[in-house]
């Protein structure tokens, strides 16, 4: 109440007022900063994964699988995963070079097939994640630690052809062939290779063969190492996979049919270029099993963390015109074992 006018007169406190209307335009500047950036944010391309493919020889990698096993994860090559193949063509020199260009590239995970080229691989990056696709015993090669905890930065499948060499003698012999002097046909410069040869060895003498080994490092040593088999008086033939053994398989193949040799290797090709048997992993299966573990990788996990994984299913292949044309007849208990007979 004033003294002039005897009326009450109330003074307005507009401070509650004020900071209400702070806090209103505080809480409208947050919501329309974030709204900003999430519209940035959808607006920004989302980041394409890259995968590098190494490999040794490409004629013995299976695209066809390869790309199926991408479909089935939600993978299409070019819209939502870019692929760098890099191939040696059968020149172990080349590995280390293409192995150092795929990190230039900074793809996201290298899937490396064969023992070589994941050891290249793994000689020119320790933080790219790097998956083994095939590979003889990465554990005697020195490529990971153990199976179970492979430590570092590589994972995958393993062919663990050095546990399967035995099974492969043993079906030489149960063809009804004379086995008795084995010749290996080999390369001793790759280190899978070279794994599976003293796996085969031990196998050979529990199993009472001879054993002849024939080194091939290069297109030129085949000749020769025919020549030594048959001065030798092989009557069977084991090849290990590696080049250039891979690359000439219907040559190989010829050789035995022509001197009245039981054959085997670890890929149906061979008894698709003419060879007698083949006896290892189905292929198509391991490649769709590696690609899970490169899934994995796309998607956090570790490699240290993945454990190496064996092959559980096994193909066994034979070839009944070649073995007429070398004059064995094949017991029907074998055939019933086999998963695909080409007549």
């Amino acid at each position: 109440m004033t003294a002039a006018s005897g009326q009450l007169s109330v003074v307005g406190d507009n401070t509650g007022a004020k900071l209400m209307s702070g806090k209103v335009f505080v809480w409208l500047l947050t919501t329309f900063l974030l709204i900003t950036v999430s519209f940035a944010e959808a607006q920004q391309p989302k980041k394409i994964p890259r995968l590098g493919v190494l490999t040794l020889a490409g004629v013995t990698f299976q695209r066809d699988a390869f790309l199926r096993g991408l479909s089935e994860l939600g993978y299409v090559e070019g819209k939502n995963l870019t692929i760098e193949y890099r191939s040696a063509e059968g020149k172990y020199d080349r590995l280390p070079d293409l192995a150092a260009e795929l990190v230039r590239l900074k793809v996201d995970v290298i899937l490396a097939q064969s023992t070589p080229a994941a050891a290249a691989a793994k000689n020119a990056t320790t933080t790219i994640p790097i998956v083994m696709a095939g590979g003889s015993d990465p554990v005697a090669t020195g490529l990971v630690a153990s199976l179970a905890r492979p430590g570092g930065n590589i994972t995958g499948i393993t062919i663990m052809n050095a546990e399967t060499a035995g099974r492969r003698l043993e079906l030489l012999k149960e063809t009804g062939a004379k086995v008795s002097r084995v010749a290996i046909l080999w390369n001793s410069t790759n280190p899978g290779a070279a794994v599976v040869f003293k796996q085969t060895q031990s196998a050979a003498q529990e199993l009472g063969l001879q054993i002849q080994s024939l080194n091939v490092q290069s297109v030129s040593d085949l000749e020769g190492a025919f020549k030594a088999a048959t001065k030798g008086g092989a009557n069977a033939l084991v090849l290990l996979a590696s080049v250039p053994v891979s690359n000439h398989l219907r040559q190989i193949a010829d050789f035995a049919v022509k001197n009245r040799l039981a054959s085997i290797y670890d890929r149906s090709d061979f008894v698709e270029a003419g060879g007698l048997m083949s006896y290892g992993t189905y292929l198509p299966e391991m490649f769709r099993r590696a690609l899970t573990y490169v899934d994995k990788i796309l998607k956090g996990a570790k490699p240290a963390d993945l454990p190496v994984e064996q092959p559980m299913k096994f193909e066994l292949v034979i070839n009944l015109k070649t073995a007429k044309q070398i004059g064995l007849t094949i017991p029907q208990s074998v055939l019933y074992r086999a998963d695909k007979v080409i007549k």
